[in-house]
């Protein structure tokens, strides 16, 4: 049974001692409050689901942001991921890890739905669910259970179709630099994402065997990041217009570092150079990455391969995403229809 007992002339101090339990002991300000914590942590132990607290009770929300922040964002490819941090730093940073309650996490999620998008909550409370797995797994600092695990999070309905529209390809690549079209008919033509291509090195492409991998991105401290879905590399088939392309490249110059798209560092380096090139040819809202959809949409079209064979060459791990990514026109299969 808990010891309570005075502590000075205005606190209460409740000690648990169990055996094979390590001694737990704190300090409250009310006799009521000593008592109610220790009948917790006896209750825990019966039940033998007890974890100790103090670590997750000296930890706040802030500290796991700037842990992750050091620890696990320079891997990191998104560029969203850090203001969503920061957001999340301003709604919970100053609460402990054992303050934080689904209630809470409810109540933010309702008031970012008024400013931001229901996908962009979603980042940020899967984020947030994450850290906290992540204190718990490789941190020390465990959670009896995930308060994210309990809120329900916002459906996103923002899901993107764009596909190109006739003429819009050509009207673009005539816009575009000598770097910036080849980097364009690459992606058209393998559903690379930018941050792959961009990553790129002549290392990796073989057009003897009209095959490139794809790997992650090198980091500033040399070791290797993985692809976006955790693999170690991706072949790419490369077609003939592929091939092209890297033809196309080796009269332009080359770069020390071996990159083939070495005139940007990194994606968010390149976006001026997309929009300018997009408002010079008149298109509105496209985006880089739609151009995996029309590539991915245009491999099912031409009608050689199975679903199995488009999730290969584009990297998608389920077909459930390999649906979302493809966006077949009706027209082309009414006329399959007959």
């Amino acid at each position: 049974m808990a010891t309570i007992r005075k502590r000075g002339d205005y606190q209460w101090q409740a000690i648990v001692k169990r055996k094979g339990y390590p001694l737990q002991s704190k300090t409250f300000d009310y006799r009521k409050d000593a008592e109610e914590w220790s009948r917790d942590i006896e209750r825990d132990m019966d039940r033998g689901i007890y974890m100790p607290r103090q670590e997750a009770e000296r930890t706040t929300i802030h500290d796991l942001i700037e842990r992750y922040r050091t620890d696990i964002l320079p891997a990191k490819r998104a560029n969203w991921i850090a203001g969503a941090l920061t957001a999340l730093d301003g709604g919970f940073g100053k609460y402990s890890l054992v303050a934080l309650t689904p209630k809470m996490i409810a109540s933010y999620r309702d008031a970012q739905l008024r400013d931001v998008s229901a996908s962009t909550v979603r980042q940020r409370l899967g984020l947030l669910s994450r850290m906290i797995d992540l204190a718990g797994k490789e941190w020390g600092i465990p959670l009896a259970a995930n308060p994210c695990a309990m809120v329900s999070k916002p459906v996103s309905d923002d899901a993107r179709d764009r596909r190109l529209e006739p003429g819009e390809l050509d009207r673009l690549l005539a816009e575009c630099s000598p770097h910036l079209s080849a980097l364009v008919r690459l992606a058209i033509e393998t559903a690379a994402r930018l941050g792959e291509l961009l990553a790129l090195k002549w290392a990796d492409v073989d057009l003897a065997r009209r095959v490139m991998i794809l790997r992650g991105i090198e980091r500033d401290d040399g070791q290797k990041q993985k692809t976006k879905n955790g693999d170690a590399l991706r072949a790419v088939p490369l077609s003939s217009a592929a091939v092209a392309v890297f033809d196309d490249l080796h009269s332009l110059p080359v770069s020390i570092t071996g990159r083939v798209f070495w005139w940007w560092a990194r994606s968010d380096s390149f976006n001026k150079t997309w929009t300018r090139a997009c408002d010079r040819s008149g298109i509105a809202d496209l985006r880089f990455h739609d151009l995996r959809h029309e590539a991915t949409s245009r491999l099912f079209e031409r009608g050689v391969f199975d679903s199995m064979e488009v999730a290969s060459i584009t990297g998608h791990k389920t077909l459930a995403m390999l649906k979302r990514y493809t966006h077949l026109k009706a027209e082309d299969l009414a006329r399959k229809l007959g």
